[in-house]
């Protein structure tokens, strides 16, 4: 409970502990504002206007609309209309004063109910967006997630000229693999691939099925020197790799990197498919290996006879 002077309603506090509730008297201000976040529920006895209750209301107001904070009620003396008013428009539950306990205690547990359906629901909106961004199988990111922040961090990469890397891993003879020891032991190895890359990338970087057996790490504001020493590690990682059911079968992959800025790559799907030459240049030249995207130079300034 926060009053301007918490001490007057120690009564009222009196009752609220006898129906169950732990109750805290704190004057508004700065030591109200510090103790919001452990509050199930927050009563606030609205001082007159320019007060430091009436600055604290709109404080948590705030940041309740933003999902932060926990419900308030506000105790307004009765004949208070426009105050009554106010609070109603700011979003706040009001009980007038002088309180009738009853009407208080079922105000109170309304909040508390309504509070913990809409947490409820915010968890639920969070799962299912997880879920919507997530590959089912390997649980990194899925292909959709990965172009939508794919195109995100080539325009941040634009605008301040920041270096932005890419690198496609795609695992070597892979359908043979499935021919040879089927389906479901290749979603195992598919799922200890998505671990070892996951352990091998940094926080900041994004790893994503991109479909099939191939994977994409996204390493922003990296130049490319330090993508080739996250693909080697990657590389590494992945020969040392002991999977399948019995932890005895071994993979190797193919690596393509490449990197903006560069003369060859002026939009994000240009960094996709200079990952991906590169890609198709490691396959060829014998798979289990890393590549970099090379790219002639223009040519420019060619005197004519």
């Amino acid at each position: 409970m926060v009053d301007e002077l918490p001490e007057r309603h120690a009564e009222l506090a009196s009752m609220l502990e006898q129906e169950g509730f732990s109750v805290r008297l704190v004057a508004a201000g700065p030591e109200a504002q510090r103790r919001i976040d452990e509050a199930q529920l927050v009563l606030l006895v609205l001082g007159p206007a320019g007060g430091p209750s009436r600055a604290l209301l709109q404080h948590l107001v705030a940041r309740d609309d933003e999902g932060k904070g926990p419900p308030i009620i506000a105790l307004v003396p009765a004949e208070e209309r426009a105050a009554v008013l106010a609070v109603l428009r700011l979003g706040a539950e009001v009980v007038c004063t002088p309180v009738d306990p009853d009407e208080l205690l079922a105000r109170m547990a309304r909040c508390i109910q309504e509070r913990e359906r809409l947490n409820a629901l915010v968890t639920r909106v969070a799962a299912l967006e997880r879920l919507s961004i997530t590959d089912g199988l390997t649980q990194v990111h899925n292909h959709r997630y990965f172009q939508d922040r794919l195109r995100e961090e080539f325009r941040r990469a634009q605008r301040y000229d920041d270096p932005l890397s890419l690198i496609l891993i795609d695992l070597d003879h892979f359908k043979a693999f499935n021919d040879d020891h089927g389906h479901q032991v290749g979603d195992i190895v598919l799922c200890d691939v998505a671990a070892s890359l996951q352990r091998s990338v940094r926080e900041t970087d994004l790893l994503a099925r991109y479909g099939g057996e191939e994977f994409a790490i996204l390493l922003p504001r990296t130049p490319l020197a330090g993508a080739l020493t996250v693909a080697e590690r990657v590389w590494r990682e992945l020969g040392a790799l002991h999977t399948g059911p019995q932890r005895t079968l071994r993979v190797t992959a193919s690596l393509g990197v490449s990197a903006f800025p560069h003369h060859a790559v002026n939009n994000a799907e240009q960094l996709v498919r200079s990952a991906d030459q590169a890609l198709y240049r490691a396959k060829d030249e014998g798979r289990n290996r890393i590549c970099v995207h090379i790219s002639p130079m223009p040519l420019t300034g060619l005197a004519s006879r």
